[in-house]
């Protein structure tokens, strides 16, 4: 019978032994050496220690009393900011971020480039502001001024003396910067504001004047100081938001639609028309850049949408409210003359025009959860 057990081959056993790797060696001294730690290989890296080392104090202003102050373009990109427990300071943030939070403050003028998430005012007083974000939060505040541009709706918390403005400002970085921070110049909901904490009888926030300058309540920067090369304006007509009516009382009953569709120089024609229609007397009530679908066309532009679908699906659309007797009819002329060559839609006559501009507000409202 045959056997299910043997003894271990030696050869095998002493070609095992052979594979052993040979821990030291021989100097000519006779002193043994340990070949294993013998190597001269850099200790390995990972990604975390290839990344460039952060100071907080580069991206946060505390305890600051009577200086201007700020950060240049180019010095944030895009990273969080936080300030807090200055007095009397002017603070300029002239570049994009993600968050910037803004606690204990008193009596300070700031301007903040765009702001890719929330901004949010915690126990302030008489403050002063420029703000484009995503989200605008003030909560406990008392006394603020703010010219604003918003994609959401901006929201305030047991707050008193809240006045707000159409955001105005300019930096040559400042488009980019938008871009950069994912955020639309046409998406501002600076009056459509929502307050957690109303008090029956009692305004906890109100609209600025409109004719309410920029300049007149936040300086431009010391010539002295370190942003006296970053040429500022706040001239509404320079301004890269457009300056819009908002949620004041309309001149006028007669407003038109104005829509743009996707292309190289959406946002220049629009800036074109408004420089047109604004010359001749009309007012810009709102704007909205938004994407639709082929079903979206259908509700809102109904009998002309099957000429739109192909056009709708090249992009986002940007639309228009101007406002003024005779808007409709001027409109279509201004189309006709300076955007022969664009593919646009115009609310067709003064009867229908209305129903053209809640169609498509109510909808962008909804699609951006307004």
């Amino acid at each position: 019978m045959g056997c299910f057990f043997s003894k271990k081959s030696k050869r095998k056993s002493a070609e095992k032994e052979n594979l052993t790797p040979t821990t030291t060696s021989a100097d000519t001294a006779g002193n043994s050496v340990p070949l294993g730690n013998n190597t001269d290989e850099a200790p390995k890296q990972y990604s975390w220690d290839k990344r460039e080392k952060v100071d907080p104090k580069d991206y946060t202003l505390t305890g600051l009393k009577d200086v201007t102050v700020g950060r240049l373009p180019g010095t944030l990109n895009g990273k969080p900011f936080v300030i807090q427990d200055c007095e009397n300071c002017n603070i300029f943030v002239l570049d994009h971020s993600a968050t910037i939070n803004i606690d204990d403050c008193v009596n300070c003028r700031i301007v903040f480039g765009p702001v890719k998430g929330s901004v949010f005012f915690r126990d302030c007083k008489d403050i002063k502001c420029v703000v484009a974000c995503q989200q605008f939060r003030a909560r406990d505040c008392k006394k603020m001024d703010v010219f604003l541009c918003c994609a959401t709706q901006p929201i305030i918390e047991s707050s008193t003396g809240m006045k707000f403005g159409c955001f105005q400002y300019y930096y040559p970085e400042l488009a980019f910067h938008f871009k950069d921070a994912g955020l639309s110049i046409f998406n501002n909901n600076w009056s459509n504001i929502h307050d957690f904490t109303p008090v029956s009888g009692e305004n906890n926030w109100s609209l600025l004047p409109e004719d309410a300058k920029v300049a007149d309540f936040v300086l431009a920067p010391d010539p002295e100081s370190d942003f006296k090369s970053v040429r500022i304006s706040t001239e509404a007509a320079r301004s890269i938001v457009p300056l819009t009516k908002g949620g004041r009382r309309k001149d006028s009953e007669e407003s038109c639609l104005f829509v743009f569709f996707a292309g190289d120089y959406t946002t220049a024609n629009a800036r074109k028309l408004i420089d047109e229609a604004t010359s001749k007397g009309f007012v810009l009530i709102q704007t909205k850049e938004v994407s639709m679908k082929p079903e979206d066309a259908k509700r809102v532009f109904q009998n002309n949408a099957d000429d739109l679908v192909e056009w709708i699906n090249k992009g986002p659309v940007t639309a228009l409210e101007l406002n003024g007797d005779g808007a409709v009819e001027a409109c279509k002329t201004i189309a006709s003359e300076v955007f022969s060559g664009t593919k646009v839609f115009v609310s067709d006559n003064k009867n229908m025009s209305t129903r053209d501009v809640d169609s498509f507000f109510n909808f962008a409202d909804m699609q951006m959860g307004l």
